[in-house]
């Protein structure tokens, strides 16, 4: 099961931005709260109605978000001392 499973956009639903599926729990609110340091079960103690697999997938959905994004990095040529 991928995050597309756990994870949904409807316009009828917070005006379309994605929440997580059955909840009106918007994915950037999950996220905003990983970014300040909120851990998993402070998470979950907020939002009753999400699991743990349904923050993990908030996480991957973020993580694919940042590869569509991002260029590739750039390999360190091995000769290069990194300090």
């Amino acid at each position: 099961m991928g995050f597309q499973d756990r994870l949904h956009s409807d316009p009828a639903i917070c005006g379309g931005q994605p929440v997580i599926r059955g909840t009106r729990v918007l994915v950037r609110t999950v996220l905003s709260h990983l970014a300040h340091g909120s851990t998993v079960p402070e998470i979950l103690a907020e939002y009753p109605s999400l699991t743990e697999p349904d923050v993990r997938a908030v996480i991957a959905f973020a993580a694919a978000a940042a590869s569509e994004d991002l260029p590739a990095p750039t390999p360190i040529p091995p000769e290069t001392k990194v300090a």
